[in-house]
């Protein structure tokens, strides 16, 4: 008997190792929340992945900041490309724990001691995270990965 074909998406599927590095090389993401009424939101958001874990940095004073702390409920897409062979990306969704103080002054965390030296160093070009005293952490440790590499459709 023949082995059957495998399905298209998932020889798209970008390996774990090709998706940490799309996700520490990209900066900005797309999130979507859900409102108490049922209403969705997507907003725009640079993060930082740790290999594990999705880290945003959200104003606490925005829809989305309370759509979360009412429903913890978030997909997230991180996608890269302009033409349709170029297209490769990711949707990570589950719920988000806050890590650390809302808003966010410094205070010692040793959760947000790796989150935020990676997100300076991306997002700013420091060494240190600059505290504004506006935003704070949310942590995605997703439930669920899709990805998707059409770059690889050349070789099917």
């Amino acid at each position: 008997m023949a082995a059957t074909a495998q399905r298209r998406g998932r020889r798209i599927m970008m390996t774990p190792e090709e998706l940490d590095a799309f996700l520490a090389e990209q900066r900005t993401c797309r999130v979507a929340t859900v409102a108490a009424d049922g209403t969705p939101h997507a907003s725009t958001l640079w993060f930082v992945w740790d290999g594990t874990s999705l880290w945003l940095y959200s104003i606490t004073r925005s829809r989305r900041w309370a759509d979360l702390r009412q429903d913890g409920r978030i997909a997230v897409v991180v996608d890269s490309g302009e033409e349709y062979g170029e297209l490769r990306g990711a949707e990570l969704s589950g719920r988000v724990e806050f890590v650390g103080e809302s808003p966010r002054t410094g205070e010692d965390c040793a959760e947000l001691t790796e989150p935020e030296r990676l997100f300076a160093r991306k997002n700013f070009g420091l060494d240190t995270m600059p505290h504004d005293g506006r935003h704070a952490w949310v942590r995605l440790t997703p439930d669920k990965v899709a990805s998707w590499d059409f770059r690889k459709l050349a070789g099917l």
